[in-house]
């Protein structure tokens, strides 16, 4: 049972025990342990196995450990299915909409024997849950709202498709005179890989001016709600764009709220409260006087509760707020940071242009190095380099380093690891490159032993350097490939291999929590864009966003460093 599942099993327990009126802090102790578990960077199968206490799992208490174990060793938590069986069936997926609360979920369940959001959605088109007692038309038309909203939501789109969305709609809407502020919140901001929907929110002299540029917007499909200060679209591929302006003074504020995330808020709310105050979108209430704070700028939200700022990609409730507490936030990795690219195909290959013209944009993007990667010769489908041409694109290489000022090409190949677990290219011809990426192209259906023991012969080649996208996923298109991640970590980390974070928008590989926990194992890890054309070389922001989740700080990433010491370290 994987991390997602167990997670999936406490939420629901902290559903029903709210249904029940159970004690807050009970309900909260499963919310906790879920978020904890669902972001946890190592499976609790491999941390059962190794023997680890899964107490030490922050927000995990020792009864919680118990049922933890109980559900990995059986597959089954007794606790759980007896809980369910006081409730009547389906209630939990009722609960998952927003706005129907414990007293509306039991309401529908019993008195219309509603199961499921499907059946739910029948009885308001057939009017049934307008007539109940004190719900009515308005009512049932939100939940009905909320239902096809939260559709939408499962619907979610890899971050790299909306993020361009989105800075289209903020170039069109910023040159709107008085606005001061205009920027995108919640997951987007966060630099979560995928969206079910977006926040946007800023602060403008005339805000139904700016409201009324937002919904005219041509990438805008629909248009759900309209006010003089929010309004609620659709964008292409069903994406729903909430756009809020409020008070300049109030933006701070607004900004934190919406940025969430939502245990990341509820622990700022707890730690408020403590301290005597309320927060709100609108700022912090200190209750002893009935005065409300306001704050034009989040970090000062963020210092009246005694914290450091803390970045929004970190804000998923992971004992982020306790190390602010501790002004133990480390800097982290940023897109200035990066000092050349490792990975990056041409028309030698499958990519678009030449080498000079990929150095060129990569020099123009202020960088130091790019190495030159392109496909092993067995990639015939991406029209690989076999040992002839790998050895005429070497010279071709060495000709433009001659004539080139301001960057550096290093000499490389992306080589396939194969189905038997072999490389792609002879030996001899690696030795002569600056820098070897191995990856995964085909047998991805492969067992997890025989995935692991190909990427596990691959770092202990004694010319490999990098193990390019490990897991081999597409987000939305192609499942990760099944492999033990954790072997893998432990021999990178052995044999002083580096694995890459991939910036491409439809891989993101490793993700997050892999970076996190690679990082935490002493693993060097590299941004790159795996770019097959020069405007694909932008891409490294994706990588940054995803290495910052995985709370990287600069030295953590290979590709900060100068030149001289990538090509010292990297063999």
């Amino acid at each position: 049972m994987k991390n997602t599942a167990v997670a999936k099993v406490f939420q629901d327990i902290a559903d029903l025990l709210e249904l029940k009126g159970e004690n807050v802090f009970k309900i909260r102790a499963y919310q906790r342990a879920a978020r904890a578990i669902e972001h946890l960077p190592k499976e609790i199968e491999t941390m059962l196995e190794e023997g680890e206490d899964l107490k030490n799992i922050p927000g995990v208490g020792e009864a919680i450990a118990k049922k933890t174990t109980e559900l990995m060793t059986t597959g089954k938590l007794g606790y759980y299915e007896n809980l369910k069986a006081e409730f009547p069936e389906g209630i939990t997926s009722l609960l998952e909409i927003p706005g129907i609360g414990p007293k509306t979920a039991k309401r529908l369940s019993t008195e219309l024997e509603i199961k499921s959001v499907d059946g739910l959605e029948q009885a308001i088109k057939d009017g049934q849950v307008a007539k109940m007692f004190r719900l009515g038309d308005k009512t049932a038309d939100n939940i009905l709202h909320q239902i096809q909203a939260l559709r939408r939501k499962d619907q979610r789109i890899p971050i790299g498709e909306a993020l361009p969305m989105v800075e289209e709609i903020l170039d069109a809407l910023h040159p709107l005179p008085g606005v001061r502020n205009l920027t995108a919140a919640g997951s987007l901001r966060r630099f979560r890989e995928t969206l079910g929907d977006i926040d946007l929110m800023g602060t403008a002299d005339n805000p139904e001016e700016v409201i009324n540029t937002f919904v005219a917007l041509p990438q805008i499909r629909g248009v759900l709600a309209q006010g003089p200060t929010k309004a609620s679209a659709i964008l292409p591929g069903g994406l729903q764009a909430d756009l809020r302006m409020v008070e300049h003074d109030s933006f701070g504020s607004l900004l934190q709220y919406f940025t969430g995330s939502k245990q990341h808020n509820i622990g700022l709310r707890l730690r408020g409260q403590k301290q005597g105050l309320k927060l709100s979108e609108y700022g912090i209430t200190d209750l002893a006087e009935d005065k409300l704070e306001k704050f034009p700028v989040e970090e000062d939200f963020y210092h009246r509760l005694g914290l450091q700022y803390i970045p929004p990609e970190l804000r998923e409730a992971q004992q982020e707020i306790e190390m602010a507490e501790q002004g133990a936030i480390p800097r982290l990795v940023e897109l200035s940071d990066i000092k050349g690219d490792l990975h990056a195909h041409t028309d030698w290959s499958d990519g678009h242009e030449s080498i000079e013209a990929m150095a060129l944009a990569a020099k123009a993007l202020g960088y130091q190095y790019l190495a030159i990667t392109d496909h092993s010769g067995g990639r015939g489908i991406a029209h690989g380099l076999n040992e002839e041409r790998l050895r005429r694109q070497i010279d071709e290489i060495k000709r433009l380093n001659q004539q080139l000022d301001g960057i550096h090409i290093l000499c490389g190949i992306e080589v396939d690891i194969r189905a038997d677990g072999s490389l792609d290219s002879p030996q001899e011809l690696l030795a002569d490159l600056d820098i070897v990426i191995a990856a995964i192209h085909s047998a991805m259906t492969q067992s997890e032993e025989q995935i692991t023991k190909r990427i596990l012969g691959a770092i202990e080649n004694p010319n490999v350097d990098v193990i390019a996208h490990p897991t081999c996923r597409l987000l939305g298109e192609r499942e990760p490939v099944a492999v033990d991640l954790e072997a893998v970590f432990r021999a990178a980390a052995k044999y002083n291999k580096a694995l890459e974070i991939n910036a491409m928008p439809s891989r993101l590989d490793l993700k997050d929590i892999h970076a996190y926990r690679a990082r935490e194992m002493g693993v060097k890890l590299i941004l790159d864009t795996d770019a097959h054309s020069s405007a694909q070389l932008s891409f490294m922001r994706f990588g940054v966003g995803v290495a910052r989740r995985g709370w990287c700080q600069p030295q953590h990433i290979l590709n900060t460093r100068p030149v001289e010491e990538v090509m010292a370290l990297s063999r």
